[in-house]
């Protein structure tokens, strides 16, 4: 039996709404979510494309985030002087011989130039940041690991499963994160498959900082990320009064470098 083309329009837009939540998703989650064959699956799918509502992937799709999301290189220009604020104190916390995890964005990578210009010896670094991993590749006494994944080209990051499975084999003395929003609750991200690679980092890792600007505070995001017990660092630009009034616990309350 044929299916009234408004019911179709509107599963797929809870389609999008849905994938909006979850970022990349495969077929297979796609047709038990919705109750829908693989023929219907990718109909629906070649729609939304057609629309630019998401991106077709090998075996499934990728929200539109992906092409909404400014880029690298817009990022870059905006708060400038807070990042380079955040670095200078998350480059305080770092020793000779450790472990880092880098993650994605342009905060850390304005902490990989801060170890571009003051170098420290004998790093590993791993990461999933396509422009810090091209910055410190060069760089005198750090060897850089670069996590597989499906390359998400406006983040200039690696993400997906193939990405969790790589960083398991690494054991991670410091990660350094960041966040679209930080409010009494804890940590946000744009989206749910960000956020569970985040997650797993802090799993994996025996020390997370996370890495976060004053624009950011009292804002959420689509993605709850973690609460703040498992947090060690929170390094912002913001003033210690600023963060408690955003409901940032106080031991999480790091000194502003001199």
């Amino acid at each position: 039996m044929k299916v009234p083309l408004h019911l179709v329009n509107a599963r797929r837009q809870q389609l999008a709404e849905w994938m909006q939540q979850h970022g990349h998703v495969s077929l297979q989650e796609i047709c038990a979510r919705f109750s829908i064959s693989e023929a219907t699956a990718r109909r629906d799918l070649a729609v939304l494309e057609a629309e630019r509502q998401i991106v077709r992937t090998y075996g499934g799709a990728l929200a539109d985030y992906n092409r909404r999301f400014a880029s690298f290189h817009e990022r870059q220009q905006h708060a400038a002087e807070a990042k380079a604020t955040i670095a200078k104190a998350a480059r305080a916390l770092i020793r000779p011989g450790s472990t880092l995890f880098l993650d994605a964005g342009t905060t850390i990578y304005t902490l990989a130039k801060a170890l571009v210009h003051e170098p420290l010896p004998s790093l590993e670094v791993v990461t999933n940041n396509l422009p810090v991993a091209e910055l410190l590749a060069p760089s005198p006494g750090v060897r850089v690991h670069l996590l597989g994944g499906e390359l998400l080209p406006r983040q200039s990051t690696l993400a997906g499963k193939a990405a969790l499975a790589s960083l398991g084999s690494y054991q991670i003395d410091l990660a350094f994160l960041g966040a679209e929003g930080a409010d009494s609750a804890g940590l946000w991200n744009s989206q749910d498959d960000i956020t569970a690679f985040q997650r797993w980092v802090i799993a994996c890792a025996e020390t997370t900082a996370f890495c976060v600007d004053g624009s950011k505070l009292g804002r959420i995001a689509p993605s709850f990320l973690t609460a703040w017990k498992p947090v060690k660092f929170f390094l912002s630009d913001a003033s210690p009064d600023t963060l408690t009034t955003h409901g940032i616990p106080a031991r999480l309350h790091s000194p502003k470098p001199s």
